[in-house]
């Protein structure tokens, strides 16, 4: 067995040391968001089908520029008439999270029948350019208006 000459012992500790500062550089590339609080106006959001379990908040969790995450949840018309659906979204901070964040659903403009229940996608969408945004937060309010 030969034994490892000093030069080769340097040569693994900078690759090493190499490997390390690489992983931290594209570490800080990642966007820590907080939770977006959901509110509802006409209509009712769940996590679940059974519409037991009321969609508050939603955690976005950790988001790479560039990323998208979705999450489905479920909208209950409890009103007494058919509603159309809206999605909006407020009260970004920072402010300019707005310009480079954005979120979508699958259910603009859908009309909802009295007691039915659609599932819904919203899905947030995070520039591949983000640059000086380290956490957010904001509200998103799913509306019904009644369709007649």
């Amino acid at each position: 067995m030969q034994k490892a000459t000093l030069g080769t012992i340097a040569a693994v500790m900078i690759g090493v040391a190499a490997i390390a500062l690489v992983s931290g550089l594209l570490a800080t590339n990642r966007l820590v968001p907080n939770t977006g609080i959901v509110k509802s106006i006409g209509v009712e959001v769940y996590w679940d089908q059974a519409c037991t379990n009321k969609t508050t908040s939603i955690n976005w969790g950790t988001l790479d520029a560039g990323g998208v995450k979705t999450y489905n949840v479920y909208v209950k018309n409890n009103g007494t008439a058919a509603e159309m659906l809206s999605m909006t979204t407020s009260n970004w901070n920072p402010a300019s999270a707005s310009s480079q964040i954005s979120l979508g659903w699958n259910c603009s403009g859908l009309v909802l029948a009295h007691a039915s229940v659609v599932g819904a996608s919203l899905t947030l969408s995070v520039s591949s350019a983000i640059s000086g945004i380290t956490s957010f937060s904001f509200d998103i309010t799913v509306t019904g208006t009644e369709n007649t």
